[in-house]
């Protein structure tokens, strides 16, 4: 893998990572861009204890461009990108419409694939391996930013989940906080470590209970479990641990690294034929948790992507309405063995 890093027109970092190493990547960004302007602002909400990204700029991004000028797609003769090159492998830019910047954190756009038409499930394993580089390096490298508490690297997939962009891409914000869900998780193991003398990890036995249990899992490696949780939030929602406990993704193994690109790209093509093959792509988030570098409990937290669909059956969205959106209490219409059974049943022939 090479990492070749370069700069836009308006001064952003622009990465490229080439699985072969004697790719040359020299083009220039010609554009005539103005300088990136932002007014990104954390507000401390005091009643619920969390933060807010005030961001007005984001307002004027570019919103559902049609193909032939999508900003993610590579440079060619009359269209200028974000990547200047003809083609890429995985490109990774400074986003120019973000939520967190300067003191703020940091935004960041991953460009899973120069092919517009693809979707992450058409990835290669070679491929999807060169994207899991991008988030480890990315996460690396942010570690090392005074202003980042926490890396979330992410993809939105589909329109029912407000993607402005159609190439398939995700995203990396560097949070300058310790975001209210991962908040909700230390509390949890910091009790149940209080409950139990310290002698076992909260994330541990979730995971080694599931195993047991069985009726919940999806699909197990030996480096990785893939699971519908107890209290699934969500109608179809797995959750996908590596067998080691490590912190983040600069921790893996050898053997996580090499067995991840198969195990996941196996779950979002089970996704994809959840609801049967007459049914649009499933739109979903994928989510992976990663422990704050600084908070006392990052060596007991347990990294894992968090993958999830708001389409509950054909046709039909779970809408976040009164009880999840006003209390934030959910209600789920799907049972998690059932949605576990159906994902089982959906799995790629051998």
């Amino acid at each position: 893998m090479k990492k070749t890093s370069t700069r836009l027109a308006d001064g952003r970092e622009l990465l490229y990572f080439d699985a072969a190493d004697d790719r040359v990547r020299d083009v220039v960004d010609l554009r005539p861009l103005t300088p990136v302007a932002t007014a990104s602002e954390i507000r401390h909400d005091v009643l619920l204890g969390d933060s807010v990204a005030i961001a007005s700029h984001r307002q004027e991004r570019t919103y559902l461009p049609p193909a032939d000028a999508c900003p993610l797609c590579p440079s060619r003769a009359g269209h200028e990108s974000e990547i200047p090159a003809a083609d890429y492998d995985v490109a990774v830019f400074e986003n120019r419409f973000p939520s967190l910047a300067g003191d703020s954190g940091r935004c960041e756009v991953v460009c899973f694939t120069s092919d517009h038409e693809a979707s992450f499930a058409d990835l290669t394993e070679e491929q999807a391996a060169l994207v899991l580089e991008a988030w480890t390096d990315r996460t690396a490298e942010m570690a090392q930013l005074p202003a980042v508490e926490q890396v979330f690297c992410f993809e939105n997939r589909g329109a029912e989940i407000g993607v402005t962009l159609g190439h398939p891409h995700g995203q990396i914000y560097g949070y300058p906080y310790v975001t209210p869900r991962t908040n909700l998780m230390l509390r949890s193991l910091e009790a149940h470590a209080a409950r139990t003398g310290g002698a076992t990890n909260l994330f541990d036995e979730v995971v080694a209970r599931e195993r047991s249990d069985g009726s919940r899992v999806v699909l197990a490696g030996e480096h990785w479990t893939a699971f519908v949780p107890y209290a699934a939030h969500w109608p179809y929602e797995v959750h996908l641990y590596p067998t080691r406990r490590v912190p983040d993704l600069r921790a893996l193994d050898d053997g996580a690294r090499a067995e991840f690109p198969s195990v996941y790209l196996e779950l979002l093509r089970r996704f994809d034929r959840i609801f049967g093959p007459d049914q649009p792509p499933t739109p979903y988030i994928s989510a992976w948790h990663q422990a704050p570098f600084r908070h006392p409990l990052r060596e007991d937290f347990a990294l894992h992507l968090e993958l999830f669909t708001v389409r509950r059956t054909s046709g039909k969205l779970k809408v976040l309405a009164g009880s999840e959106s006003g209390m934030g209490a959910f209600v789920n219409d799907v049972s998690p063995e059932a949605a576990a059974t159906r994902l089982r049943e959906v799995a790629s022939e051998k």
